[in-house]
């Protein structure tokens, strides 16, 4: 039996990730046969087949799975090995950030681009997780900054302050009668079925007509924004979406205000009370430009 190689398991990654060997070889600038040779070498090493060969392409068999866990560990700490070692000489001033799921459309990357360009100093790790789970992760020192959809409650130690309020807005297929009107009344809405991560009262679908007696037809459950936003494009039914998520939607999705609505989310930036990283850092000053930025870019989109 021969050895995993660190070149072989970068091979069997790429070809799992693409579902070709010849896909593979393109990605990682191999010949084709040089990728065939490399799989061969770590079928040798596992004893047994790590690809199904397909018609069209190849699937990781259960040996392949187990490869391709810890593939990606060993591959992703040698990476972290080069990077640190890269830093060595440019003193980086590392940086762990937390955001919930949707903060990371767009506010946070462009935040951190936006540090990188003025302070490249700043090397930001970022974590994504619940609210809570920051929260929990600030407490425990285990991130520096964290995004946080408003919590109701703040342990002791940890302080805030505000970066938007983010307000809620309907996405619906770029086909739908109501698409490009830029608002419309909630009366109009009513007969649309919709598309929630949750059927539960209270969720934050209820937040765009809590103000009227009526709710809604729900049509499909869905939790992945992938998901949502691909059954709203193909006309299966409507969704809120927070204004973080809106320069990132594709151009097959349409977005409406709803006339009257006060529904929005308050985000704050959270930070340790006995930390110097606090709402003054070049990080925490990037984010508060980029919220602004991005509130003025939902705005514009919703006039077009």
């Amino acid at each position: 039996m021969g050895e995993f190689t660190v070149a072989g398991l970068r091979v069997v990654r790429e070809a799992a990730r693409t579902g070709s060997f010849s896909r593979a070889a393109e990605r990682l600038d191999y010949t084709q046969s040089a990728v065939s040779r490399q799989i061969t070498l770590m079928e040798q090493a596992a004893g047994r087949a790590l690809f199904e060969r397909l018609p069209r392409g190849v699937r990781p068999t259960e040996a392949g799975l187990i490869v391709l866990r810890h593939a990606d560990s060993v591959l992703d700490a040698l990476d972290n090995a080069r990077d640190e070692l890269r830093d060595l000489k440019r003193a980086p001033v590392r940086l762990r950030v937390g955001a919930f799921s949707t903060a990371t459309a767009a506010l946070v990357p462009r935040a951190i681009a936006t540090a990188a360009q003025h302070h490249p100093e700043i090397r930001v790790r970022l974590r994504e997780g619940t609210s809570q789970v920051l929260l929990n992760g600030l407490v425990r020192r285990r991130v520096d900054l964290a995004v946080l959809s408003q919590p109701e409650a703040l342990p002791e130690g940890v302080e805030t302050t505000p970066l938007l309020d983010d307000s809620l807005y309907v996405a619906v297929a770029a086909t739908h009668p109501l698409a490009g009107r830029g608002s419309v009344p909630v009366g109009l809405l009513r007969k649309e079925r919709w598309i929630t991560g949750s059927e539960e009262d209270g969720s934050g679908l209820l937040g765009v007509w809590s103000e009227v007696a009526w709710r809604p037809a729900i049509g499909h459950v869905a939790r992945d924004w992938v998901a949502k936003l691909g059954l709203v494009a193909a006309g299966l039914g409507i969704t809120v979406v927070p204004g973080l998520a809106v320069t990132a939607l594709p151009a097959t999705v349409s977005i409406l205000k709803v006339q009257g609505s006060t529904a929005f989310r308050p985000i704050v930036l959270a930070y340790r009370a006995d930390s110097d990283i606090d709402s003054h850092h070049p990080f925490a000053m990037a984010l508060c430009d980029t919220a602004a930025a991005l509130s003025t870019e939902v705005r514009l989109r919703l006039r077009d």
